[in-house]
């Protein structure tokens, strides 16, 4: 049965340098890294007035209950379908190599922690907390260059729906955390930490 890494914290806090990190340490080919925003809801057959306001950082922009479905078919040895999300096109596709089960899998998103049934299937979850004023300057260089942005909607983003959400639902989903790592992957003595639980739990 895989073990199941839980790594969340708020955008740009360094969730997926993190999980990176970590599938260097442990062995890539032991590793299975598993995005949440590989499961938002398809937007496809949405309006753009409705795709404008589509709120990426509600629990309710995610489809929870097929990514709890497909980590307990995980962990029971099962392949599942391997999915991904494309941010330019509101489209979420199946891509032709299913995903296949690894000793450990890393799990890594803003709200993977919120959502009580996944954290059930979890062996480890971290929260990796970083300050909000580094956060933002890494979502504002990420969306800028990478997705093609402009400042003012990232801004009008960040104030509407990123920040209050933080504050909801991101924020307070930390006290459910084994772990709390400030600076996420530089933290090198978490890390390690984590490299050794994780060993031990294969191992033991």
């Amino acid at each position: 049965m895989s073990i199941v890494v839980g790594i969340a914290g708020g955008t740009g806090s360094g969730k997926t340098s993190f999980a990176e990190r970590l599938r260097e340490k442990l062995g890539p080919d032991r590793c299975l890294s598993i995005a949440e925003d590989s499961y938002y809801k398809d937007g496809s057959a949405l309006s753009p007035a409705e795709r404008s306001a589509f709120n990426y950082d509600h629990p309710d922009a995610f489809e929870a209950s097929l990514l709890v479905e497909d980590i307990r078919d995980l962990k029971a040895g099962r392949p599942v379908p391997h999915l991904t999300y494309d941010h330019a096109t509101y489209v979420r596709r199946v891509l032709p190599d299913p995903l296949s089960p690894r000793p450990v899998i890393l799990l890594e998103g803003i709200l993977v922690l919120v959502e009580e049934p996944l954290r059930r299937l979890m062996d480890i979850k971290l929260f990796i907390d970083t300050d909000a004023d580094v956060r933002i300057l890494r979502r504002l260089s990420r969306d800028l260059v990478e997705r093609g942005r402009s400042f003012d909607s990232v801004v009008h983003q960040y104030l509407g729906s990123v920040r209050p959400m933080h504050l909801e639902f991101v924020e307070p989903s930390k006290r459910y955390a084994d772990l709390i790592i400030p600076e996420g992957s530089q933290n090198v003595v978490a890390l390690e930490a984590v490299v050794a639980r994780v060993n031990a739990m294969l191992h033991g």
